[in-house]
């Protein structure tokens, strides 16, 4: 296996030159940077970042944790923050947890043994994950979360603004001429999903609406239980919703699954609305009206303040918190008025 000796020789310059090519940590000539990586190339040369990483106490990786990865949403995320690893020379571990908290548990610890220089977290959604969450960045690991923001933990931050993307969506039902709007949820122990809530709220109140408890449906994140409350409430109800806004996508493919399975049609009988964009919504007829998060650069903009806090030394700074606008993409599931006329509208 080639040293950094070799390679310093090869290129003609010193052991430091190389050091400070391959970390980027000194300003080196454009001549001798290229030099360096030439001889790099050619002796296929792979620092050993364990053994710079006991001598700098920096391991140059950085670790993310995910609930899933087979949901879509999460995977963007994933990338966003790939993106700008990649950008300032950092390494990225990604783990899952199968929103398991044992889980979440287990990959925390384990980056922490890895020694990363600090964590992107979408947490699990119970509110057991908190004291795992302050004590990593207690030890001094900087924690950023994203999407999913645990309540109390004062941490950097980046996700969608929930509330205001939430309330354009209900405001986009009630200009439809809705005014029995129901909500389904994910578990409200999560900040989003409170936040999508209040959003609710909001646009009720705005549209001199009184909020109704029967037409708020508290669920957890799992496709079926969300079908099952979804088929319950609507049976149930003696005076049906006419529009529904779910505020995640695995509940909207349940609520739908739900809809369905009542024998009901959007936009004919209900219409829907769902937060996140469906992965499968081009099998869907009528195509589905939804809140479309910004996946990617909340992975982005969360890499690089975990970052900017990592170089700048600033562990005692106030946290950032990061907001980001959907964008709500109309389509036809939601374009149907209570009262049977399907008015123009104006895209947001």
């Amino acid at each position: 296996m080639p040293t950094i000796r070799e390679v310093a020789r090869l290129a003609g310059v010193s052991v430091g030159t190389v050091s400070h090519v391959i970390s980027n940590s000194v300003p080196v000539s454009e001549e001798l940077t290229a030099r360096v990586n030439s001889a790099i190339r050619a002796l296929d040369y792979h620092p050993n970042h364990i053994a710079r990483s006991l001598k700098t106490s920096q391991s140059r990786t950085l670790g993310i944790i995910i609930p899933n990865i087979t949901i879509h949403f999460f995977p963007r995320v994933v990338r966003g923050a790939e993106s700008a690893v990649w950008e300032h020379d950092y390494s990225l571990i990604t783990l899952t947890t199968d929103d398991d908290l044992a889980r979440q548990n287990g990959a925390i610890s384990l980056l922490r043994s890895k020694r990363v220089d600090g964590i992107l977290l979408i947490s699990v959604s119970g509110r057991g994950s908190i004291p795992d969450v302050r004590r990593a960045a207690e030890s001094g690991i900087p924690v950023v979360c994203l999407d999913r923001i645990p309540p109390g933990i004062d941490v950097d931050s980046a996700c969608t603004d929930n509330c205001a993307a939430s309330e354009a969506c209900v405001e986009h039902l009630i200009a439809m001429g809705h005014r029995r709007v129901a909500i389904l949820t994910g578990l409200l122990s999560v900040k989003n999903e409170q936040q999508r809530l209040r959003g609710y709220r909001l646009a009720l109140r705005k549209a001199g609406l009184d909020y109704d408890p029967d037409l708020v449906w508290v669920g957890s994140f799992h496709e079926e239980e969300a079908a099952q409350l979804c088929q319950e409430r609507l049976v149930a109800s003696t005076r049906r919703p006419t529009a529904l806004f779910t505020t995640n996508g695995v509940v909207g493919l349940g609520a739908l699954r739900g809809i369905y399975a009542c024998g009901l049609k959007c936009p004919d009988d209900i219409a829907f609305v769902t937060f996140d964009e469906l992965v499968v919504d081009d099998l869907f007829e009528p195509r589905i009206t939804t809140l479309v998060q910004p996946a990617y650069q909340i992975g982005y903009r969360g890499a690089e303040a975990l970052i900017q806090r990592i170089q700048a030394g600033l562990s005692k700074a106030p946290p950032v918190a990061i907001r980001l606008p959907g964008e709500l993409r109309i389509r036809e599931s939601s374009l149907f008025r209570s009262d049977g006329g399907i008015p123009t509208f104006r895209s947001r």
